[in-house]
């Protein structure tokens, strides 16, 4: 792993069945990037992510995976110390993952675990530190005044704000984003997206989010990977993805749903 690399994927491969998911995908990522994933469908992009943060294992082989200088799998196995690994990174998903009938201060607070101990957080015995964090993390997010309430009772771009002030309180040194803008409505949408870049610009933050919205990885992003059919197509910034290549990358129907004033 190099000297400016915080993660790197090297020849990393997935199968599901009959389906290679990744194909001997190769990746650098340098602290303080912001970099959107974008591919179609089943192009590889969450298990991508999935696989970065070890919550899925690659094929045996020549693959691995490092994240801080460390090893998170390679030859098909997590490492054993991957939990100390993991508390560094944040995972964003699609649906929020909040636990519904709790209040969104201790969903928050959740993050804290990998400090205080998974005992004191079930019996919520929060250090003042703690509380502090979840309240400046909340009120930094917009939803302070929601504290309280059950995370199920909130609208869906509330709960994505809520899971990112989680991975301020987990003191994350990389977030990854899963799809998290793709059940909300615009307003929302550009909130979270608002949100992540914030915390990439300001706090320095190491951001990967996986995007169908293309014009949102453009306008929000300073790299792009993109992902076809489990392989890297494309790698560099916004400004060289022409019109031509995102037609390669999604197919001739894309044209059809083209943005006025995207690249050419």
């Amino acid at each position: 792993m190099s000297d400016a690399a915080i993660l790197s994927i090297r020849e990393a491969s997935k199968t599901f069945g009959q389906r290679r998911a990744l194909e001997a995908v190769s990746l650098e990522v340098r602290r303080g990037e912001m970099i959107g994933l974008i591919g179609p469908s089943g192009s590889g992009k969450s298990t991508l992510l999935r696989s970065i943060s070890a919550l899925q294992a690659i094929d045996p082989g020549d693959g691995r995976i490092e994240a801080f200088g460390g090893s998170v799998q390679a030859n098909g196995r997590i490492a054993g110390d991957v939990r100390k690994t993991r508390s560094r990174i944040g995972f964003i998903f699609q649906q929020f993952n909040l636990v519904g009938r709790l209040s969104l201060f201790t969903n928050v607070a959740l993050g804290s675990l990998s400090r205080i101990g998974t005992a004191r957080g079930l019996l919520g015995l929060w250090p003042s530190a703690t509380k502090t964090a979840v309240m400046v993390a909340l009120a930094r997010m917009g939803v302070a005044e929601y504290a309280g309430q059950r995370a199920n009772t909130l609208s869906g771009g509330q709960q994505q704000r809520g899971a990112i002030a989680r991975a301020l309180v987990q003191q994350a040194e990389v977030v990854l984003a899963d799809e998290p803008v793709a059940s909300l409505d615009p307003v929302a949408a550009r909130r979270v997206m608002d949100a992540l870049c914030d915390l990439n610009r300001q706090d320095g933050l190491t951001v990967i989010v996986t995007l169908h919205q293309v014009d949102y990885a453009l306008r929000y992003c300073r790299r792009i990977v993109a992902l076809k059919a489990g392989k890297i197509v494309y790698d560099g910034p916004p400004s060289g993805l022409s019109r031509r290549e995102l037609v390669d990358i999604y197919g001739p129907e894309f044209e059809d749903v083209f943005w006025e004033g995207a690249p050419t």
